[in-house]
């Protein structure tokens, strides 16, 4: 009688398949782990980058499967990309230590009207509910404006700097206090979308000045408007750590998982939902319909010395997009 150490075929077939299944599982999320890790949001990758949360995720499973299935080397590497990916994504949903600052405190709601069709009365109502000092809107067209206005926008936030246009390129800039140095914007990015940002210095009682910026770069929906979305985000305007205190607030096009984003954090700025552990929180997707999983690309950057306490994503009817309450405590001058 011959003995031999090899399993059965049946046996032998059914560890070929389960090896298959592990690599074939682990690959696509190890190479998702090397793309964010090295920054390569290039093409299609700039969509994709945006569900990289969604991806964190999963990582686990795939672990999980791998150990299940007793396929140590995809294992390994399964644990690798899972680590990367975790590393990155879960801080969002801690929050970090904040700095001590004894000035008053403003509430900040940005929003973005989906080219003026959002609910304007739903609107007004998020602003008085939440006693908002400053609004920052994106898409914001003429006939937005007036349903604003008639609503009684005008006399809860009487200051304001405004460039409404049909269609999506408008933006405005709403304030309880004084504005000055007011202006607009013109994101310039070559076959992009040409969205405007208004802006101003906001005189805050008790409170250094802090200027303030309705951001909206160009959407990176298409190949060829990539090269605009990249231009716009990198020619935002970057924190002044030693100088004026900035907050940019709007619609990004982007999340924390795009490097032109991170960059621009790193001048100085800190993303107040990251601040608080609310970084995972949707704020675009599936809201007017779409099948598209909530991402998170609506922002309120704010300079490292304002203290971030809170920060709630809201709904607002008729967007695709949900606004995001930043309360806020400002240095004293």
């Amino acid at each position: 009688m011959i003995v031999t150490d090899d399993p059965p075929a049946p046996t032998r077939g059914r560890t070929w398949v389960g090896t298959a299944l592990c690599w074939v599982l682990v690959g696509p999320t190890a190479a998702w782990a090397a793309v964010r890790l090295v920054g390569l949001d290039r093409g299609p990758l700039v969509q994709a980058l945006a569900f990289t949360p969604y991806v964190a995720a999963g990582s686990v499973l795939v672990l999980g499967l791998s150990v299940a299935l007793r396929r140590w080397w995809p294992a390994a590497v399964a644990a690798l990309a899972a680590v990367a990916l975790l590393g990155v994504v879960a801080p969002r949903a801690l929050a970090a230590p904040q700095p001590t600052v004894t000035g008053p405190t403003i509430r900040l709601l940005t929003a973005n009207l989906l080219a003026g069709s959002a609910d304007a009365s739903a609107l007004v109502e998020l602003v008085r509910r939440h006693r908002v000092d400053v609004l920052t809107v994106q898409e914001f067209t003429p006939d937005a404006q007036a349903a604003l206005d008639r609503l009684g926008l005008d006399r809860l936030l009487p200051h304001r700097q405004l460039n409404a246009h049909v269609g999506t390129p408008g933006s405005g800039l709403y304030s309880r206090w004084p504005l000055s140095d007011v202006g607009i914007r013109n994101n310039r990015g070559q076959g992009g979308w040409g969205f405007t940002q208004a802006y101003g210095t906001v005189a805050v009682p008790g409170a250094a000045p802090v200027r303030v910026e309705s951001a909206h770069p160009s959407a990176p929906s298409a190949l060829d408007q990539v090269d605009a979305w990249r231009t716009d985000l990198t020619a935002q305007p970057q924190a002044t750590p030693d100088g004026e205190l900035q907050i940019l607030a709007g619609d990004f096009n982007a999340t924390l998982d795009h490097g032109p984003l991170r960059a621009l954090l790193d001048t100085g700025y800190v993303d107040a939902a990251d601040a608080t552990g609310k970084g995972l929180t949707g704020t675009w997707g599936p809201y007017d319909g779409d099948l598209i999983p909530p991402v998170t690309i609506d922002h309120v950057l704010v300079d490292r010395r304002i203290a971030v306490d809170e920060v709630t994503v809201l709904p607002l009817p008729k967007s695709d997009h949900r606004p995001v309450l930043a309360t806020l405590r400002l240095p004293t001058p």
